[in-house]
């Protein structure tokens, strides 16, 4: 079984659709946990008909996305963003690689939708990168072994960069899968705040999470720019 553990936050608007994308995958024994960071929109109230549990959890995808692995009964996680749409036959295609490949965690290639034809370049760009680095964005809809993410232990509690932190930790296990099938997400945080400007934004806080800058400064920082 694999567990799709899926963080929210007032994502009123889209989480009936991304969880009747879910559907298929419930109907082949697969389980979807959706966690709710206190939204104020009705989201988790949506979200209990189209999912096998929706449990409540401090505010922030780390810690979301933890408890809803305490709570999973998958060999294998899936932790998929709200706004991110995984490919046909995603499950398959984890449960082969990984059994093949014997490696303890993966990811899907990305495809980033919007009208703004920058898009598909920077999608391009985040690919070829994490192919080289071995380093998995949340957009990507991380998989891994239970066991594995046990072993370094669990999303590490960060405002920020929570993402970029688990790959560092789970690299030493193993080598990402990296499938090409591509895991379709919204371009709206792109399109919103301006392309560029947020890839700007999110290469130097990269940068300085790299460095050591302390991930709740740097997590004040983006929330005071996209305000």
């Amino acid at each position: 079984m694999i567990s799709i553990i899926v963080p929210a936050l007032n994502e009123a608007d889209g989480i009936t659709a991304a969880l009747g994308a879910l559907t298929p995958l419930r109907a082949r024994g697969h389980e979807v946990i959706v966690v709710d960071g206190d939204s104020i929109d009705g989201t988790a109230a949506l979200a209990r008909a189209a999912a096998d549990r929706v449990v409540p959890a401090p505010r922030g995808r780390a810690n979301q996305m933890n408890a809803g692995a305490a709570l999973a009964r998958g060999e294998v996680l899936l932790f998929l963003h709200a706004d991110t749409r995984l490919p046909e036959g995603a499950d398959a295609r984890i449960l082969q690689g990984l059994a093949a490949s014997g490696r303890a965690w993966g990811r899907f290639d990305v495809r980033i939708e919007g009208e703004n034809r920058l898009l598909p370049v920077i999608a391009f760009l985040m690919n070829l990168r994490s192919r080289a680095t071995g380093i998995a964005t949340g957009d990507q809809a991380i998989f891994v072994r239970r066991e594995a993410f046990e072993r370094v232990g669990r999303f590490p509690s960060l405002e920020l960069m929570e993402d970029i932190a688990l790959s560092r930790s789970l690299k030493r296990v193993s080598r990402p899968l990296c499938l090409a099938d591509k895991a379709v997400t919204s371009g709206r945080r792109w399109e919103r705040h301006g392309v560029l400007r947020t890839v700007f934004l999110m290469g130097w806080l990269r940068l300085a999470f790299f460095f050591g800058a302390a991930p709740a400064r740097l997590a004040r920082f983006y929330d005071g720019e996209r305000g």
